[in-house]
């Protein structure tokens, strides 16, 4: 009951049936793209532009900045194409050159349609909206630019990039200069507002936006947070909100195998407003998010104020690597941005399955090797723990003729009390336990889902094929049709219906291997029934999800199976009968050579069907 109970709250949290289709040629994703902009995709500068003076005042302390042509500077570290507009002083582009997308070409995060990053900062008599300001490139070169914003008089503001060689950060230093009659002396702090629409990087929507968030760690905090985005409906696109009262270390908007995230070296006042919308599919984009927040300013220039951004992929080894680089005094902890699992079963991945994964990747094998290998390695370790839930229920069916002389003692339903009293002293007096498997077959579990965590988040199997799926990550369709069919979609997942079929094959024996107890015949006759569900609730639910998910689980149920057929061949009941009922004789003239396996439990059982019989016979009276 305990393993059903997870699996329900497994599939509850799938919470959906994913369809999928293909993503679509670079023409027709052009095209729908350019009428969903039209449409439904709500632009990034509606949320930013600044009206500025219909008569611009030529005394105005910004007017050399209000008029400009803009231009963009290209940084290129090899691993990075990050474009840097004058207008603004932003990032405006940023391409990715050791990965592609769909079509077969570098991944672009984002162009200057797409996002939109403003810096404001109050001043004596008019404020700064960097977003419609025109800078000066002052210096630039392959890594580094400086984009200055004059004034009419009153100094002058720098915004100096670097983007660090062999890394995924960029860096970003904001600097005044002679600015002290511009600015308020008592002035500490300047606000931030980032806004972007996260492009459909991967074939399957429903699947993609699933993993696409607005993820942000507190200062001094551990674990990152993720903000939930309210999906899009057939009529309405709801916005969603929330209001962190912490100090912040990052805001990351994440798509699945691709993030950006911006730091704040002295971290992000308490107040940050995030909030965010999601898109409906076929727009070209998943959501739309936003975050505005403050960071330290100092007016006088002595110290700039520094922030960081990391664009690049969600890989974990790479986000450890690049949270060294943080110029910040916390522990930036850039890789909690993927999301591991629960408390027990992200330390399973950290310390079991991605040492292992990175050790078996260096192999230079197919990927689906990798995760047959990984398998079998995990199977092995667990195997003790199979072994010892296998004998528990090998022991309550070699006991199963003493069970059934008790069943027929007491053929009436007013005995089932006694028979059940009856049944559990049996048990305890050969020491064993019914519910004595159930441990075993739980520590297995957290594995189980640590697969369920990890391998929607390796980008390292994203676009690796194997067999007829070719791409790991998403769904296989190998049978594919046009029309599109309700809770399955317009494609058959050949991976997840093996996975199904193992499963049910497991059941058939998992079933087999169970002893019913007295008076829980009903409650047995549902686990049966619910453990014949699940891998139809499974197959609807896992054929959108990752074919390399599914395949693990396949195989991981085909060991299973063979096990299972082992253990049992293996295994002599009367043999076992026969230990038992040794080790009872040894143990009635000297107690201490008795097993007491399970039968702490059963006398605790024991006891508390008394109390129930006792308080039966008080109602009675």
């Amino acid at each position: 009951m305990i393993l059903i109970s997870l699996a329900l709250v497994l599939v509850v949290w799938l919470s959906g049936n994913f369809q999928k289709k293909n993503a679509p040629a670079k023409a027709k994703y052009e095209q729908t793209l350019d009428s969903a902009k039209k449409s439904q995709v709500q632009n990034v500068d509606d949320e930013t532009t600044v009206a500025m003076p219909a008569q611009q005042d030529s005394l105005s302390p910004l007017f050399p900045a209000m008029n400009g042509t803009e231009n963009v500077v290209t940084l290129d570290n090899g691993l990075v194409k990050i474009g840097i507009s004058s207008k603004g002083a932003a990032p405006c582009f940023a391409q990715l050159s050791n990965y592609n997308d769909q079509q077969g070409q570098p991944v672009v995060l984002f162009d200057r349609n797409e996002i939109s990053l403003n810096f404001k900062i109050d001043g004596k008599n008019q404020n700064i909206q960097s977003r419609n300001l025109y800078f000066e490139t002052v210096q630039s070169g392959s890594n580094s630019v400086t984009m200055r914003l004059n004034t009419n008089g009153y100094g002058h503001l720098d915004f100096v990039y670097s983007l660090i060689p062999e890394s995924y950060m960029l860096n970003l230093d904001i600097k005044a200069s002679g600015m002290d009659n511009f600015f308020s002396s008592d002035l500490n702090a300047l606000a931030v507002d980032w806004i972007q629409n996260l492009r459909q990087q991967e074939k399957g929507f429903e699947f993609e936006q699933r993993y696409t968030t607005l993820t942000y760690k507190r200062a001094d905090k551990i674990k990152a947070k993720v903000m939930n985005v309210a999906p899009a409906t057939k009529k309405s696109v709801k916005a969603s909100s929330k209001t962190i009262e912490e100090s912040m270390d990052w805001v990351a908007y994440k798509n699945q195998f691709f993030s950006c995230i911006m730091i704040a070296s002295d971290t992000y006042a308490g107040g940050t407003q995030l909030s965010g919308v999601s898109y409906q599919k076929g727009v070209g984009y998943m959501k739309k998010l936003m975050a505005k927040s403050h960071a330290g300013f100092d007016p006088s220039g002595s110290q700039p104020t520094k922030f960081q951004f990391y664009i690049g992929p969600n890989d974990y080894k790479i986000l450890k690597q690049n949270s060294k680089l943080a110029n910040s005094d916390h522990k930036v902890r850039l890789n909690r941005v993927i999301d591991l699992g629960w408390p027990i079963v992200r330390e399973i991945n950290r310390y079991l399955i991605i040492p292992l994964f990175n050790l078996l990747s260096k192999w230079n094998i197919s990927m689906g090797l990798v995760i047959l290998l990984m398998t079998l390695i995990v199977k092995m370790l667990v195997f003790p723990a199979q072994v010892k839930s296998y004998m528990s229920s090998a022991k309550t069916r070699a006991l199963k003729p003493y069970a059934d002389e008790i069943n027929a003692k007491y053929p009436k339903p007013e005995d089932a009390m006694k028979k059940q009293q009856e049944t559990m002293a049996m048990y305890s007096k050969y020491g064993v336990s019914p519910m004595g498997g159930c441990l075993p077959s739980l520590i297995q579990m957290p594995v189980w889902m640590a697969f369920f965590f990890f391998v929607p988040n390796a980008i390292e199997l994203r676009q690796q094929s194997f067999l007829w799926a070719t791409d790991l990550t998403g769904f296989d369709e190998l049978i594919r049709w046009n029309t599109n069919i309700p809770l399955i979609g317009n494609h058959l997942s050949i991976f997840c219906l093996l996975f199904c079929v193992t499963n049910i094959i497991n059941t058939i024996y998992s079933m087999q291997q169970q002893q019913s107890v007295p008076g829980q015949e009903d409650a047995m006759k549902m686990t049966r029934w619910m453990m014949y569900l699940m891998p139809v609730i499974f197959f609807f639910s896992f054929n959108n999800y990752s074919s390399g998910l599914c395949y693990y689980y396949f195989i991981s149920g085909l060991v299973g199976i063979i096990t299972m057929i082992w253990l049992r061949r293996s295994t002599d009941e009367k043999a076992i009968l026969a230990k038992l009922e040794a080790d009872y004789e040894a143990s009635r003239n000297d107690p201490s050579k008795r097993k007491q396996g399970g039968s702490s439990m059963m006398a605790r059982l024991e006891a508390l069907q008394k109390e129930q019989e006792r308080l039966q016979k008080q109602q009675k009276k």
